[in-house]
């Protein structure tokens, strides 16, 4: 399976300073497949260590810290010598080890030429509960279910992919139906690795619905399992209450259609849990669109959206039938797949930051605003060709953005100040 990640992982490789790496992402997204595989194609040796279950190597870590004494470990546990140019170390579900997250700081000041990579699901958590963490001396790497793109290629689809990535859209419109069967697909599939590689493999949407169901079931129970006992009756409510929420004309996130007189306060360690593991993207209001975003962020105001658009989908009821319908799956309750689609593929890239804008009184609202670190650039989401951007050109007379975006099932067209650009094609931006 094709992920883009695997790209960023070999430019980690190549730095001649390279720090340990942890992978954050949601659980089942891929975080263990895409370090053994890093492992297997890109170093001679991999020594894989799961905390989750294995008491004997927890322990390793529990007395000092000494970076010695731990290799010596390591390698009785590989059972031979560990050449750090030839060998890749992976520590999976770190968070069961606090300690072994801290020993990353000594790796990277007394023997940096180890090559190490951390994941874990419920490390965001772990992080909030008080683990001490190597601030500084570690990367990042951020994953997420696969893209568009990424579901393209699994569908055999590369060299359509290729087309947008180079921005052949003149082309890619004569093979603009496949696009569209594909991001059909999409939708009701989404981007989990389990259930893509299922559905790669058979075509076979019911199976790809059961799947979609025990990663539900999954997540419900690790509700039970890592959450504060007190706090899962209301990660429960907020969790089930996305679909209906993202069903509303204005889908800012409203307490109160949970339960009725529900407060902010009452929901706050619910959210940061859900956020925490990756299962719930925030994406909050912003004020005005200046440079950084983050500075002039609206915290009271903000959306909730999925870890991904077939998970959704799943929780929504969405029927398979649906697919046939022309492109009413795209209108699907008021757009929501389609806003959750869009986002999806904003996060999907390095180091973008999401917000939305809304005016004041509330009578102007742009589905997106985009800081790329150079400027603001507001993305309009429309879920059929209707191309009426009264929003936007509200946006556009207020703060003239250099580029405005509007992406709807339309073709694509590079106006004066607004480049409408089809869904299919949104990784591009």
């Amino acid at each position: 399976m094709y992920r883009t990640a695997m790209e960023q992982l070999i430019e980690w490789k190549k730095k001649s300073r390279r720090k340990p790496l942890i992978i954050r992402g949601a659980r089942q997204v891929g975080k263990t497949w895409l370090m053994k595989e890093f492992g297997r194609t890109a170093y001679d040796e991999t020594v894989y260590i799961n905390f989750d279950n294995d008491e004997r190597m927890r322990s390793l870590f529990e007395s000092d810290l000494q970076v010695e004494r731990i290799l010596i470990g390591l390698e009785l546990y590989a059972g031979h010598k560990i050449d750090p140019q030839r060998t890749l170390l992976i520590f999976d579900e770190v968070q069961e080890a606090p300690r072994a997250l801290a020993s990353l700081k000594y790796f990277d000041e007394d023997a940096p030429q180890y090559q190490i990579i951390c994941a874990g699901s419920q490390l965001g958590v772990a992080l909030h509960q008080g683990t001490s963490f190597p601030v500084g001396k570690v990367e990042f790497l951020d994953l997420f279910p696969l893209s568009y793109f990424e579901f393209a290629v699994a569908m055999g689809k590369q060299q359509h992919v290729e087309l947008l990535k180079k921005g052949d859209f003149s082309m890619a419109a004569a093979f603009r139906q496949d696009y569209v069967d594909i991001l059909k697909y999409y939708y009701y599939v989404g981007g989990m690795p389990e259930v893509v590689q299922s559905f790669a493999e058979d075509r076979d949407f019911n199976e790809a619905r059961e799947i979609q169901k025990r990663i539900l079931e999954a997540y419900e129970q690790d509700f039970s399992k890592h959450a504060p006992y007190d706090v899962v009756p209301r990660i429960r409510m907020l969790w089930n209450s996305i679909p209906g929420q993202l069903a509303k004309e204005n889908k800012k996130f409203v307490y109160g259609l949970m339960r009725e007189g529900a407060r902010a306060k009452e929901y706050e360690m619910a959210l940061l849990w859900l956020t925490d593991c990756g299962l719930v993207h925030k994406v909050n209001r912003v004020k005005t669109p200046g440079l950084p975003l983050a500075a002039y962020e609206d915290l009271k105001a903000f959306k909730l959206f999925f870890v991904d658009v077939g998970l959704l989908s799943c929780l929504a009821g969405l029927r398979q039938e649906t697919l046939l319908d022309g492109n009413e799956l795209f209108k699907e309750f008021k757009g929501a797949l389609t806003e959750q689609y869009v986002l999806q593929q904003l996060k999907s890239k390095k180091d973008r930051k999401v917000y939305y804008w809304s005016s004041d009184r509330g009578t102007a609202e742009v589905d997106f605003v985009v800081d790329n670190g150079q400027e603001i650039i507001p993305v309009e989401v429309k879920a059929e060709i209707n191309l009426q951007a009264k929003s936007l050109k509200v946006y556009r007379e207020k703060f003239a953005p250099r580029l405005s975006i509007r992406t709807s099932m339309a073709d694509y067209k590079m106006e004066e100040w607004l480049l409408n650009l089809p869904l299919y094609a949104v990784e591009t931006i």
